[in-house]
């Protein structure tokens, strides 16, 4: 049960789908139901926009975001430590960033996130993350954070992270556990309430990011 693995506060406050789990700020929701194996691009357009948490969809204050990483960018990163070079992530990736207690959540309870043999769920390929349905994470999985983060709206909402700055390699997500238990217990606020464009309302999120993309882009062709 997802009430098992402790919870930060703010994802403690998240919509739940049928059996309890909390929603990402990111996953949309059709028919009443959450789509877990789908991101939405307008959410993720407007938490990018917002500097808002993917996860837990509250603001992140200025300073360093984090995001879950597997596979190939894990041992890229890495060897970057070990040769003692900077690490950026040169082609941009879908995955968006986060508070560094939420992907840490994430990491735990994610089945794709958290076990080397969980397989994904649904076919992906946008740059930066290229996976078919049954692939699996990869060895190890990686909690990552960087000093800023920038993204670029085409279609895909696309980001870029610089300043390497924590990374902390694990086998399985629960590797992380006593860390996230260590995060909650550093908290001191409640969450702020998050717009209601990032909760159960799909056609909300949709015309808020519409609202978004004229004001930014002007009128947009249909």
């Amino acid at each position: 049960m997802p009430d098992d693995i402790p919870m930060p506060a703010a994802v403690a406050a998240r919509p739940r789908d049928a059996r309890g789990y909390p929603v990402p700020a990111i996953t949309p929701w059709e028919d009443g139901q959450p789509q877990f194996a789908r991101t939405g691009v307008a959410r993720t357009f407007l938490c990018a926009a917002e500097r808002r948490c993917s996860i837990c969809a509250t603001e992140m204050a200025p300073g360093p975001v984090w995001r879950v990483v597997g596979g190939e960018e894990v041992d890229a990163i890495e060897a970057a430590l070990r040769d003692g070079r900077p690490y950026r992530n040169r082609a941009p990736t879908a995955e968006a960033p986060g508070h560094r207690a939420c992907m840490l959540y994430a990491a735990i309870v994610c089945p794709w996130l958290g076990r080397p043999n969980a397989r994904r769920g649904q076919a992906a390929v946008v740059p930066g993350l290229a996976v078919d349905r049954g692939d699996a994470r990869g060895a190890s999985g990686a909690v990552v954070g960087f000093e800023a983060y920038e993204f670029e709206y085409s279609e895909l909402v696309l980001f870029r992270f610089a300043g390497l700055m924590e990374f902390r390699r694990y086998e399985t997500g629960v590797d992380q556990l006593p860390e996230l238990a260590a995060a909650i217990a550093d908290e001191t606020a409640m969450p702020p309430a998050t717009p209601d464009y990032l909760g159960r309302d799909e056609a909300a999120a949709q015309r808020a990011f519409e609202a978004y993309v004229e004001r930014l882009l002007g009128p947009q062709l249909q």
